[in-house]
């Protein structure tokens, strides 16, 4: 079964999400925007059990989202996202490889 790794955990509702996998938290709680080296030890340590067809849950501040991102993109050359749309998950996945510049 995937697993969806969630940016952040706070008040929100994600289980809507549990349809795609198994929630795995990455953060909790307020974090530092500018503590970026923070941010990659978390999601690293988080995702160190991540396969490429797990997921990437977007939520919680921009720079999270995007250390996240690339995190799991490096590790996998893929980027399997969750995005919330009119109260439902909708997914989108990316390659990456030496042909995209």
């Amino acid at each position: 079964m995937p697993k969806v790794y969630v940016v952040n955990k706070s008040t929100h509702d994600f289980s809507g999400a549990k349809k795609f996998g198994k929630l795995i938290y990455c953060t909790e709680g307020r974090m530092n925007r500018f503590d970026t080296n923070n941010m990659l030890r978390k999601f690293s340590d988080a995702m160190r059990n991540s396969n490429k067809d797990d997921y990437i849950l977007l939520c919680s501040l921009n720079v999270m989202n995007a250390m996240a991102c690339a995190t799991f993109a490096w590790k996998h050359g893929t980027l399997n996202l969750l995005l919330y749309k009119d109260r439902t998950y909708m997914e989108r996945n990316h390659k990456f490889g030496k042909s995209i510049k």
